[in-house]
């Protein structure tokens, strides 16, 4: 039995394998062309050998010297570092491997070994408290730990929390890693490649990728796919966007990210195709990194979109003649952007919706609408439309009662197909809960409508969940309000996710303070970032008494989301 599955009664996996039908394509298996990664990167060596697969950028100065990687080469360092991971650290089918590290190639590498072993990859977002990514790496099953240097200043944080039976790997760009972790690059330098692979019998149903994913009370959850649903998805975008040997993808999203693992790695290795990936995003010297590599596709999140409206970079669209458009999904989207950049670069945004727990996109906007159509649907309805599903999965508006609704009618978008999720790992009750009615209950709200082509458009209007998304990120405001009401003086406190053109939305606290007591919003913000990393705490504190509350007592922050509006258009500093 998969450790997803440990503790799911026969009702929750009977509901769950009926979320796994699509009835768009009703067999999946014959659209895959590998059986498992091992697979997949010994036949692009075979057919690609010499073409480039990785161009990476270090973004050390404007001037940066990218470093390339042919298929061959690539291939040969990923069985350089399966040998390492597996004869050095014990990795084998069904085990586990943590990161906590940064965009660059050995990262990459690192992912792609550990599959090619059969076993998951536990990427750990390097903003998490220490707290919690020693009950990610513990809860996960993870056995190595591999890590950056670069990820903290100080690592007794990281030392005290992981389990003391974990190994530790670090990946250094400079001196100075922690005592006793072994390093891995230096490691690697004594592993040689014999130049064969002997790719395993790994079943595409191994679990291969478990994303822990902010939940709105508690510890995150982690969300277990296996090697075949993230084909499913890499098989759905590509077809999407067209996207195969002679087309050209940039990476700027974090890799630690559904985003940048399966949009800009997983789907260009999948369709052969050329990856510029960038150590992180930097919007100048963007446009000049488009032309020079002839770059077709960016994804991106709506925080970066406002970055390059504002920046003062130059742009010459006659440069990029190849370039088709931006894939832009993870965080709320307003129609007010992707007007202002839309208009202002003549460049088309293709607006998608998907979660960790359906791999990455659901659904995106057409690409071959006209110009004129591609706007009515991003401007027209109040929200811009993340478009209709993709083949690998469809998607419903769903009722409290697991109930479908009329179309324009608000409730849940729910999900069933191919690319989704084993499950939460070991979490039955949350199984349960997100299964209820044999389809994947996003905990999203919002509507759908039919368009004249017959295609069923959906919009987002907003989260039946109380997550914060801040720059594409799942922040759970819970865990805000625990740092918040630990301040002597606060007699409650509730973070308040509020629209943000820079991040999509950003984090607020409303406050309640104790009688006869007085705070200034500098000391709440000042005791938040002593507990929270700059990305979770509050950059504006409303003090007041008025709590709106349910009929059972309930705190309902989303209707405190108004007195946030004036500082919509701020970009927050830390």
């Amino acid at each position: 039995m998969s450790s997803a599955t440990e503790s799911f009664d026969a009702q929750t996996a009977k509901l769950i394998d009926a979320a796994h039908r699509c009835d768009t394509l009703p067999s999946i298996e014959d659209y895959l062309p590998y059986h498992n990664f091992g697979e997949m990167w010994e036949s692009l060596a075979g057919a690609h050998g010499q073409r480039t697969w990785m161009t990476y950028y270090p973004c050390a100065a404007d001037d940066e010297t990218p470093t390339h990687f042919t298929f061959t080469q690539f291939a040969d360092l990923i069985e350089r570092v399966a040998t390492l991971l597996s004869e050095k650290f014990g990795i084998k089918a069904g085990g586990a491997v943590a990161t906590l590290t940064i965009n660059q190639p050995l990262t990459v590498a690192i992912y792609f070994a550990a599959w090619r072993l059969g076993a998951r990859v536990v990427p750990v977002n390097p903003s998490e408290a220490d707290d919690r990514v020693g009950y990610i790496v513990q809860n996960s099953g993870a056995t190595v730990l591999i890590a950056h240097r670069s990820c903290r200043e100080d690592w007794a944080g990281v030392e005290a929390a992981i389990p003391k039976t974990v190994s530790r790997a670090i990946l250094l760009d400079a001196a100075g890693g922690p005592v006793g972790w072994e390093d891995f690059g230096s490691l690697l330098e004594g592993v040689k490649s014999s130049g064969k692979s002997t790719v395993p019998s790994v079943s595409w149903d191994s679990e291969a990728l478990v994303v822990y994913t902010s939940g709105t009370t508690g510890n995150p959850k982690g969300v277990v796919l296996t090697q075949k649903q993230m084909f499913a998805d890499a098989y759905a975008i590509s077809q999407w966007h067209g996207i195969d040997e002679h087309t050209v993808m940039m990476n700027v999203l974090p890799i630690h990210h559904v985003n940048g693992i399966i949009v800009t790695l997983v789907t260009p290795a999948f369709g052969g195709a050329h990856v510029v990936v960038n150590k992180r995003f930097r919007s100048g010297g963007f446009w000049r990194k488009l032309a020079q590599n002839n770059v077709a596709i960016v994804s991106v999140v709506p925080t970066l979109l406002q970055f390059l409206f504002e920046s003062n970079e130059e742009f010459a669209p006659e440069d990029l003649p190849n370039f088709r458009h931006f894939i832009c999904g993870a965080g709320p989207l307003s129609v007010e952007l992707a007007r202002d950049f839309q208009d202002r670069f003549g460049l088309k945004i293709m607006h998608g919706y998907g979660l960790s727990e359906t791999v990455c996109y659901s659904c995106f906007l057409p690409t071959d609408l006209e110009w004129d159509e591609h706007c009515a649907w991003m401007y027209d309805h109040g929200f811009p439309s993340i478009g209709a599903p993709v083949i690998t999965n469809e998607m419903a508006i769903h009722d409290d009662q697991g109930q479908p609704v009329e179309d324009g009618k608000k409730g849940e978008i729910v999900i069933r197909g191919h690319n989704v999720m084993v499950g939460y790992f070991r979490n039955p009750e949350a199984n349960a809960t997100a299964f209820k009615f044999a389809w994947f209950r996003s905990g999203d709200e919002g509507f759908k409508l039919r368009g004249e082509d017959g295609k069923d458009y959906f919009f987002i209007t907003g989260r039946i969940k109380e997550l914060i998304i801040r720059g594409g990120i799942n922040l759970s405001p819970f865990e805000i309000d625990e740092v918040l009401n630990s301040m002597p003086g606060i007699r409650v406190g509730l973070a308040v996710g509020f629209d943000n053109r820079y991040y999509g939305e950003e984090v607020g606290a409303y406050v309640q303070v104790e009688k006869g007591t007085t705070l200034t919003e500098a000391q709440v913000i000042a005791h938040c970032k002593e507990k929270l990393p700059w990305s979770k705490c509050p950059k504006v504190v409303i003090f007041g008494d008025d709590i709106p509350v349910t009929s059972t007592g309930k705190y309902q922050r989303g209707k405190l989301k108004h007195l946030y509006e004036a500082h919509k258009d701020r970009q927050f500093k830390e």
